[in-house]
């Protein structure tokens, strides 16, 4: 049976998740002016406009009170990092998609693995899905080590799938069940 969506306390290595909220905007500044592999691997627009963070934060600070999201700011020794979230969240079909991006200095530290880690621990035992999904290009290496490291396998490559300002990309899908 799903399970309610309920904000945990999610901490591991230096690592702590918390819920996304408008007011954190100033603190995600950096993704305004995101690097190259962000900019290539991420639905996070290129040039963003100055309303892009309080609709993507306000998006997920609302998704929260009809459990359809669940996105978390990711702090790496009280910094924030990172974005880390159930960016598809389907608690009565049990299964979601996480989604994450690290900002280029904390990247190489673990921080993405410790944050897709304490989602899908959480995804499993707190929210009783049975299945989680990782899209990530194929040319993303670093986050196919990030998906392998947590232990998700690449089930296969949908082609041309993904499409981004007039441009279209390879979308590897990666999974873990909740008895791998």
């Amino acid at each position: 049976m799903p399970r309610r969506l309920e904000v945990p306390e999610l901490s591991d290595n230096g690592v702590r998740l918390e819920p996304l909220a408008r007011a954190l905007a100033p603190e995600f500044a950096w993704i305004l002016t995101a690097d190259e592999e962000t900019t290539r691997f991420t639905y996070i627009p290129s040039r963003p406009d100055e309303a892009f963070l309080e609709r993507w934060l306000g998006r997920y600070e609302d998704a929260w009170k009809d459990e359809s999201l669940a996105g978390f700011a990711v702090r790496a020794d009280e910094e924030l990092v990172g974005f880390a979230a159930f960016v598809q969240l389907n608690l009565e079909g049990r299964q979601g998609e996480l989604g994450y991006v690290v900002a280029p200095s904390a990247r190489g530290r673990g921080v993405a693995t410790t944050a897709v880690e304490l989602l899908t621990s959480w995804g499993f035992d707190a929210l009783g899905l049975q299945r989680i999904e990782l899209r990530i290009d194929p040319r993303n290496v670093g986050s196919e080590r990030v998906a392998e490291r947590a232990g998700f396998r690449r089930e296969g490559v949908l082609r041309s799938v993904a499409f981004k300002e007039g441009l279209r990309s390879d979308v590897g899908i990666w999974s873990r069940l909740a008895d791998d």
